[in-house]
């Protein structure tokens, strides 16, 4: 397995309006997708930055702290070799159209992602 760099980063808060001014008016970004839930941004090379609020059901397990998406080539195998230094998933390998990623917890407590293929930059 290689990472090849950083190929998302979400992020779960209770300041929800906050922070999406934040990164849309201060940081001038651009949504590409907002809801009651999430607001979605993409940065020029075009890894993208999710803001989940409350209203999100799907991402409580992220925590309050910014969940990283480290871009691999397959994100299938490198799951897998994860799962066998026994290190503790916390979701099944999910896919849309060729982009594949899942969510582990680190060694320090944090959770991380592993993404391929569209939108993963690998």
């Amino acid at each position: 397995m290689s990472v090849h760099g950083l190929g998302w980063l979400g992020v779960r808060t209770d300041r929800f309006g906050q922070t999406v001014a934040l990164y849309r008016d201060v940081l001038g970004l651009e949504p590409f997708h907002a809801d009651e839930a999430s607001v979605r941004f993409r940065l020029g090379d075009g890894t993208e930055l999710h803001v989940y609020g409350p209203a999100d059901e799907d991402h409580r397990f992220f925590g309050t702290a910014p969940v990283v998406g480290l871009a691999v080539e397959d994100a299938a195998a490198a799951r897998e070799r994860l799962e066998a230094a026994g290190i503790t998933l916390l979701t099944e390998l999910e896919r849309d159209g060729d982009a594949a990623w899942c969510h582990f917890e680190g060694a320090d407590g944090n959770v991380y992602e592993l993404i391929s293929g569209a939108g993963g930059q690998a």
